[in-house]
């Protein structure tokens, strides 16, 4: 471990992150294009997603990316990343961020915390392993509302 593996990986999701912010500025998934992200993913890139989420599951490589960003903004009308810690060393750092969301399905706003674990290998990220502390409050306000009221 040394302090440039540290620098590296702090400055790698520092660029991602402000990338994310240009790519929803632009229109976000289906408007504006995942090249403004790809630099920062590695093109063989996992995301671990809890499957009890409404974009739950594994996405894999550039298409997986671009797939879970629009599978998002499908399930959220707002989503933004009001508060992030890093904590780096080596190839792995820790992100802890507050969300303060909004629901398409049913315009609940939920602010809820995430600590994900993620990667960096040669400058790109590799892996990505976000933690909820709540996943069904999550689930529950993403849900459609059901028929029978």
């Amino acid at each position: 471990m040394t302090i440039s593996s540290t620098t590296d990986s702090v400055t790698v999701l520092t660029g991602m992150y402000a990338a994310e912010a240009k790519y929803l500025a632009a229109g976000g998934p289906g408007e504006a294009s995942f090249d403004l992200l790809a630099p920062f993913f590695a093109p063989d890139v996992v995301l671990h997603q809890a499957d009890a989420l409404p974009y739950g599951g594994t996405w894999r490589g550039h298409s997986g990316m671009t797939r879970f960003f629009l599978t998002m903004g499908a399930v959220w009308e707002s989503f933004d990343m009001v508060k992030q810690e890093f904590l780096a060393t080596g190839e792995t750092a820790v992100v802890l961020t507050q969300v303060r969301a909004r629901a398409r399905a049913t315009g609940r706003e939920l602010s809820f915390p995430i600590l994900q674990t993620i990667t960096v290998k040669d400058g790109r990220i590799t892996e990505i392993r976000p933690f909820y502390w709540d996943t069904r409050v999550i689930a529950d306000a993403c849900a459609e509302p059901s028929a029978s009221g």
